[in-house]
């Protein structure tokens, strides 16, 4: 069966989460309100995101600038990258983070052609602007993860999931096998469901060669 890896990227790839550390940088308002209100599912990520990134007002470039250099990269990422494609195995990154500093952050460390699927961002003087789109094409207001991991389930994937948060647990239940730090972590261990731990990402490349 033809093998596919997905992965999260804010707190998996990276050791923390890119759109927080921007938020904290620029964000005119309690951002932190509404992070609250996602934990406590009483709102969306679409909805937190929207709301949070509308109180950043700096340009695209400005952002950029201070996120490059400031949010490092998980070990072993690149070894893995490396690890999937000798293995033939097709390496997606799907994200709720925002786009743009993900896909300049893979630029930075020379991976600019890896496939992503991320919230788009558009800049504005008044506020940013943040949606996700599905494989479909239609906008949604959550479940971008579990969206593409149907899809790629559909194509005939088995599928390897990696993640960190709160809202990798759903696609991940969809997975063939996982991989689990932080809180997907924690919530695996408490319901005794399968997983595999990892610290850093060539804890999943030794895991991988015992399959």
């Amino acid at each position: 069966m033809k093998t596919l890896f997905q992965c999260d990227f804010d707190g998996t790839i990276t050791e923390q989460d890119a759109s927080f550390f921007l938020l904290d940088a620029f964000a005119q308002g309690h951002w932190r309100r509404l992070l609250t209100e996602y934990k406590e599912h009483r709102i969306t990520v679409s909805e937190f995101n929207s709301r949070a990134f509308a109180m950043v007002k700096a340009d695209e470039e400005t952002l950029l600038t201070t996120v490059r250099g400031n949010v490092k990269i998980r070990d072993g990422f690149h070894e893995l990258v490396s690890y999937c494609s000798k293995r033939e195995f097709r390496f997606v990154i799907v994200s709720n983070g925002l786009d743009f500093y993900i896909r300049a952050i893979l630029e930075e460390i020379g991976l600019p052609n890896m496939e992503v699927y991320a919230a788009q961002a558009w800049f504005h003087p008044k506020g940013m602007k943040v949606r996700y789109v599905g494989p479909d094409g239609n906008q949604l207001s959550d479940g971008l993860k579990e969206a593409y991991i149907k899809l790629f389930l559909k194509q005939g994937y088995r599928v390897i999931y990696a993640g960190n948060g709160d809202s990798d647990i759903y696609p991940a239940k969809y997975a063939h096998q996982v991989f689990a730090t932080g809180d997907l972590l924690d919530y695996y261990r408490h319901n005794d469901l399968e997983f595999q731990p990892f610290d850093d990402l060539t804890d999943i490349i030794k895991a991988l060669n015992l399959l």
